[in-house]
């Protein structure tokens, strides 16, 4: 589920912060549809089976705005296309979806205050993203958009980070550890 975000998140991030002169994000709907759509929501009902709500929770509502995100890009699906025109009701719409997004952060992110500081800084960071990101929506700013993309880059790669800690702290004999930061109960 971490790889899949961080892989995702940083591909779209890399748009966001136009990249190579990137300035389109159609490029990414393969990926936000498979890579972070199917694959997160999919471990993330993996872990519901294994008991485990709160990354089950995550891997699920995350996948889900992955395959949300993906339906607007795709040209199919006419989301994008109704706004036609409507520049700025596009920006309005895309802001405030991106506002929930940041508040169901901020959730996750007080569920998460007992867990590492890794995942803390992590839904930290994403919660940042997806406010600028939002504000860039709201104003048109390329330069608040580029600062979402580079603040998001940095968030799939502390999603890589969490996933590799976990990944090597689950091996039984793992060639080294990440530091995560784990709380004392």
């Amino acid at each position: 589920g971490l790889f899949s975000f961080g892989a995702t998140c940083i591909t779209l991030c890399l748009y966001n912060a136009q990249a190579s002169g990137i300035t389109i994000p159609n490029a990414v709907v393969g990926m936000a549809l498979f890579v972070g759509g199917v694959s997160q929501f999919t471990g993330g009902v993996i872990e519901f089976c294994r008991r485990s709500t709160f990354t089950g929770s995550v891997f699920c509502i995350y996948g889900n705005f992955w395959l949300s995100y993906a339906a607007v890009l795709l040209p199919g699906t006419g989301i994008a296309a109704a706004y036609d025109g409507e520049a700025n009701m596009l920006g309005d719409a895309l802001g405030i979806y991106l506002v929930v997004w940041t508040i169901i952060t901020v959730m996750f992110l007080i569920v998460a205050l007992r867990k590492t500081v890794a995942l803390i800084l992590l839904l930290s960071i994403l919660a940042v993203t997806f406010l600028l990101l939002a504000i860039a929506q709201f104003t048109g700013s390329s330069a608040v958009a580029k600062a979402g993309g580079i603040v998001g880059v940095v968030t799939g790669f502390g999603a890589w980070y969490v996933g590799l800690g976990e990944l090597l702290a689950a091996d039984p004999f793992p060639p080294f550890l990440l530091p995560q930061g784990v709380f004392k109960h």
